[in-house]
């Protein structure tokens, strides 16, 4: 009696684990999609960031089934100017229903990591330099090609460059001390 339920459960956990990607929650999107996805989740928490930010594009990674989109952000944020950014974004991503996944509070180089409900994962870290990055992580997607985003940069593209420079814009706001 329960040797044909346990071929049954076997048969689906083998199902489960080969069918990978599928199984959670592949969905319709290909990676053109959710590269879109990833570039309107990254246009929305820059347009929120007042005074604006300066930025670039950063390099698009694919893997198997997922891709990466990242933007560079080319202000300058001063340490004391980095709470604020912080602060900014993550009220954003709260109040626009992202989950909150882990943070980092070290004084020079802070982050915050998310995730959205359709289960994009999102992180603002800053580097050396005061230098913010903003990333998204698709969730696992039908393979396709993915075109270069086409949200405009509002800083230099750095085209042809084999890395791009540390924040080279000043902004009276971000790059000044609080107070």
């Amino acid at each position: 009696m329960m040797r044909p339920f346990r071929s049954f459960l076997l048969a689906v956990i083998v199902g489960l684990v080969v069918g990978g990607c599928t199984v959670q929650g592949e969905s319709d999107m290909d990676m053109q999609a959710a590269a879109e996805r990833s570039d309107a989740i990254l246009d929305a928490v820059l347009r929120e960031v007042r005074p604006e930010l300066r930025w670039t594009h950063g390099p698009t990674t694919v893997g198997s089934c997922d891709l990466t989109r990242r933007r560079v952000v080319m202000t300058d944020v001063s340490a004391a100017r980095r709470g604020n950014l912080l602060g900014v974004v993550d009220r954003f991503w709260r109040k626009n229903g992202y989950r909150m996944t882990a943070v980092n509070n070290d004084g020079s180089f802070p982050a915050i990591y998310a995730q959205t409900r359709d289960g994009f994962s999102v992180s603002l870290r800053i580097g050396g330099e005061g230098q913010a990055f903003f990333q998204v992580d698709t969730p696992c997607v039908r393979e396709s090609e993915v075109a270069d985003s086409t949200s405009r940069a509002t800083a230099p593209l750095y085209e042809g460059a084999e890395f791009i420079p540390r924040p080279n814009i000043h902004s009276d706001f971000w790059s000044g001390g609080g107070g």
